[in-house]
């Protein structure tokens, strides 16, 4: 019996944490179906291409050579080392000891040492990444929206990278040091070791008890910091390693530029223009409730799922004109604002038995600044710079359309200019019997 205790305690340990997981991914759905449905099953094709090409492939990510070079050792290093976790579990499961060596043979020593080859580039990757954004003065780090928790999460996960790798080329270390050293753990000799092969070292002169509970906690250590790993994910920006997958199938597939129009406004304006149309009929069974958006219930699904998604990374942030200017729209704030506010109003339903209370908040202006959303040019360079096809544009405009079509309120050079077009048909202050009066100054 007391053989079997460990793979109890790690059929416990993965079970709950599997649960816990499980339980955060409903949060995340329930959050996210708090928007407004929107079609996006069209094309499924062109959509699984882009997913493909954009989330798997990183493609956008190697606009910037360096960087997105050291992202995709990242990514790839993470992929194929936890393939090994596989194994992990299994073994954790029944006892046993790389159970996937006898069934791959020499192929499971190239996976071992393609593994370590790949933990080694990650830990010098991670590296590089925590001296840019620590040592080196790079703007869209130093961001006011960075400060605090954003900045200590992306430090956090790099620490985490660096452990987790460093476990499993010490399980591994010690895992080679006892298949040749004390043959009584019964130890399959199996595994290429290129990079832990050199830590061998470090074990001579501790005796072969000490070695076996060496890898022994680092395989517990290991497993158990990739379910914590795992679990933290909901807290934290890296959450797109999961979301970055949908977000780019249901991703915009219009042109950069084409914006959506209000069908109950299109068909007012139908109607208007149209003299056999009977102006007080009923043309629709459902009145219009609100026109664009001032909370995270005015907004689509997708722009929940947008905000979740976001990585922080401040490409977007970076390449906006009017943030280059010192205005203080960051598109990347946009994002992190709204999915602060989406966890609040979640926060909020859980505290209120499945239902929202009004807390007398919303996103604009508790989050995000009118000055902020008048700032934006509309040039769509925030689109354009995402690495995984996120859109704070598409918010910044439905907050816009709140503000004038709800209560009026614009900026007076844009009111002074709609008010000329209803008065004069034009922009300018100019009345039309008065439009040609320039030619008699020639």
């Amino acid at each position: 019996m007391i053989s079997f205790i460990p793979n109890i305690i790690f059929v416990i340990v993965f079970c709950f944490a599997i649960f816990l997981f499980s339980k955060n991914v409903r949060k995340i759905y329930r959050n996210i179906n708090l928007g407004i449905s929107i079609d996006r099953t069209d094309n499924k094709k062109t959509r699984l291409v882009q997913m493909l090409r954009i989330a798997f492939g990183q493609s956008k990510m190697i606009d910037k050579p360096v960087v997105g070079l050291l992202h995709i050792v990242v990514y790839v290093g993470f992929l194929v080392i936890n393939i090994e976790l596989l194994e992990i579990i299994v073994d954790g499961v029944l006892g046993t000891h790389r159970v996937f060596a006898p069934l791959l043979g020499s192929f499971y020593n190239f996976l071992i040492a393609f593994f370590e080859i790949f933990a080694l580039l990650v830990i010098v990757s991670v590296i590089v990444f925590w001296i840019r954004r620590n040592m080196l003065s790079i703007k869209r780090f130093l961001s006011l929206e960075m400060k605090g928790w954003p900045k200590n999460d992306a430090n956090i996960i790099l620490y985490v990278e660096i452990i987790l790798m460093g476990l499993f080329l010490t399980m591994n270390g010690a895992d080679l040091w006892i298949q040749q050293n004390a043959p009584e753990f019964n130890y399959a000799s199996a595994g290429s070791f290129p990079v832990s092969q050199y830590l061998l070292p470090l074990f001579d002169g501790l005796s072969s008890n000490v070695v076996f509970v060496i890898e022994r906690s680092a395989w517990w250590l290991h497993i158990i910091g990739i379910l914590c790993f795992l679990n933290y994910l909901y807290y934290s920006k890296h959450l797109h390693i999961l979301l970055a997958f949908p977000n780019t199938y249901f991703a915009n597939l219009n042109v950069k530029g084409k914006f959506s129009n209000l069908k109950s406004v299109t068909n007012e304006v139908k109607m208007m223009l149209d003299p056999s149309i009977d102006p007080y009929a009923s043309t629709s069974s459902s009145e219009i409730s609100k026109f664009g958006a001032s909370d995270v219930f005015d907004l689509s699904k997708i722009q929940l799922l947008n905000a979740y998604t976001c990585t922080e990374c401040g490409r977007c942030t970076s390449e906006c004109p009017a943030n280059q200017t010192g205005k203080k729209l960051s598109p990347r704030k946009i994002m992190m604002d709204t999915r602060d506010r989406t966890e609040e109003v979640g926060r909020n339903i859980d505290n209120n038995n499945g239902e929202f209370k009004s807390d007398g908040k919303e996103l604009l202006s508790d989050y995000i600044l009118k000055e902020e959303l008048w700032a934006c040019t509309s040039c769509n360079a925030c689109v354009e710079a995402c690495p995984i096809g996120i859109d704070p544009l598409s918010i910044i405009m439905d907050m816009r359309r709140y503000l004038v079509m709800e209560k009026s309120d614009a900026p007076s050079e844009l009111n002074n200019m709609m008010s000329n077009i209803e008065n004069n048909g034009a922009p300018w202050p100019f009345n039309q019997m008065d439009k040609l009066n320039w030619k008699n100054e020639i």
